[in-house]
């Protein structure tokens, strides 16, 4: 979330970016092909080495309402925020791998979606009176956080508030899993546009082969800032894993 001093903390002793990153893992997050589909795009980008082309505006929406689309970008960009301390969710174009996922091979997780945004703006309404993407970035803050350690209770005098299922810990971890394999993935997924994950973390590229010298302590890996499937193995993958 935001908060950014230049390090990526969060002085208000919210979930940082730079704290969300270190508990995922992210190195181990950037290397792996998380499951998706974009067939027409993706497809003819894969044939041309480059990634999906940039698409805007809920036109370009597979699975996602115009409505949920708002809502989940407000949270994203909340969850991995623009600043000081280098791109973020919007850069990465996390919402299209998201969506692009919900439509494709985690399509399972549509309807979990569907019901977590409407809870999630029952949720602002309730405590804010207004939607999600209505608040200021430090109310926005302040419901994430909430959700990310379960505590969405309402305010006194008000009916109790059970509209997360199971609960709002794991609607948070959740989006903020698909969050970070957007941000960090290969790029023909959607997300990560420009690479801006992979460099703002100095991940030097997917490779088949790891040279000797690559493997020394304190040495500078070579750069190969290109999708996985621009390499002959993957280039004719169909589906991809």
């Amino acid at each position: 979330m935001s908060g950014d001093n230049g390090s990526g903390e969060e002085p208000r002793g919210g979930l940082s970016r730079a704290q969300l990153i270190r508990r995922a893992g992210v190195l181990g997050a950037a290397a792996a092909i998380p499951a998706t589909a974009a067939p027409t795009v993706a497809s003819a980008a894969m044939a041309a080495d480059t990634p999906p082309p940039e698409v805007g505006g809920t036109s370009a929406l597979k699975a996602l309402t115009a409505a949920e689309a708002a809502t989940l970008e407000a949270f994203l960009e909340r969850l991995l925020p623009s600043g000081a301390a280098g791109p973020g969710a919007k850069e990465a174009n996390v919402l299209r791998y998201i969506d692009w996922s919900l439509a494709g091979d985690l399509s399972a997780f549509h309807p979990p979606y569907s019901a977590a945004l409407a809870a999630l703006e029952v949720f602002s309404s309730q405590v804010y009176g207004a939607a999600f993407t209505a608040l200021s970035p430090a109310q926005q803050d302040a419901l994430i956080a909430r959700m990310a350690t379960g505590t969405e209770k309402p305010p006194a005098g008000t009916a109790p508030f059970t509209g997360f299922s199971p609960n709002s810990a794991a609607v948070f971890t959740m989006i903020r899993t698909h969050a970070l394999q957007g941000m960090f993935g290969d790029p023909m997924h959607g997300g990560n546009v420009g690479l801006v994950g992979w460099k703002l973390v100095r991940f030097p590229g997917p490779r088949l082969i790891i040279s000797k010298g690559d493997q020394q302590i304190n040495a500078t890996p070579k750069e190969y800032l290109k999708s996985a499937y621009t390499y002959k193995l993957f280039k004719n993958t169909t589906r991809r894993p």
